[in-house]
């Protein structure tokens, strides 16, 4: 485990029960840090901050610079400042190109790039030299996955946003990555885990022959937190492996579903 101890973190995006933010927010309070959770809806997120003894700060829009701007100086209020801070949001826009709507574009820009930046620049005004600023990406910024491309193009941005905040920052301490998740198991996805064809199909194409767990982000989160992380700017891809091959086509999943029907 990582020593954390005596540093801050925010994380946004941890309004739902058990989802990536909540399983990252519980590793960093184990290793150690004080824990700021932020997202819109407060029920989940004052269960998680009494759990874990931190602060949750509700009604948080990653579009309203004013929102964020009160979720850093609540961190800096209550304890001191910021070292930490993951970015743990996203929407799953699933939708073919030619019917992706104009609307459906701006509010995944809003959340997944330019929410994005807005977070990064809040989260560096207040964030002590030595800090690290750290952005779930995903796979699919890198191999294809189709009927996905507003996801994909708005998480590669964030990406290449990243890599120039640790261009710039890296003279105060701070490190600044991306981690990429493969298919994983969450409240995202819940309905296409719960299909066992559909995990199958995605198993066949990870080396490591399983697919990624929230716990496996938070390791990779706690790791790239701590001050015995020397890397900036990158992306580490924890997916067991999915970036050497491919994700399955809509066809090989709808197959795999009829051919599971069709032996149960």
């Amino acid at each position: 485990m990582a020593d954390l101890t005596g540093k801050v973190a925010i994380v946004m995006g941890a309004a739902n029960r058990d989802n990536m933010a909540q399983v990252i927010a519980r590793r960093l309070r184990a290793d150690g840090a004080h824990i700021v959770v932020a997202g819109r809806k407060p029920e989940a997120l004052e269960e998680l901050a009494s759990e874990l003894g931190g602060l949750a700060v509700s009604g948080c829009d990653l579009s309203n610079e004013e929102d964020l701007a009160r979720l850093a100086q609540s961190a800096v209020d209550s304890y001191g400042g910021v070292d930490i801070a993951v970015n743990a949001t996203g929407w799953g826009l699933l939708k073919p190109f030619l019917e992706t709507t104009k609307a459906e574009i701006e509010k995944i820009t809003a959340l997944q790039f330019t929410g994005a930046i807005l977070f990064y620049q809040a989260m560096l005004r207040v964030m002590r030299p030595g800090g690290s600023l750290i952005q779930i990406s995903s796979a699919t910024a890198t191999i294809m996955l189709e009927d996905h491309a507003a996801y994909m193009g708005t998480k590669a941005g964030a990406d290449h946003v990243i890599r120039c905040i640790a261009n710039e920052f890296g003279r105060r301490g701070i490190r600044a990555n991306s981690v990429a998740p493969g298919f994983t198991a969450t409240p995202m996805t819940a309905q296409a885990a719960k299909n066992a064809a559909i995990v199958e199909t995605f198993v066949k194409e990870y080396p490591l022959g399983r697919v990624g767990t929230s716990e496996d982000i938070a390791e990779a989160v706690s790791w790239l937190a701590s001050d015995a992380c020397f890397m900036t700017g990158q992306t580490l891809q924890v997916n067991g492996g999915l970036t050497l091959r491919r994700n399955p086509t809509n066809a090989e999943i709808v197959q795999a579903v009829k051919a599971a029907r069709a032996s149960s």
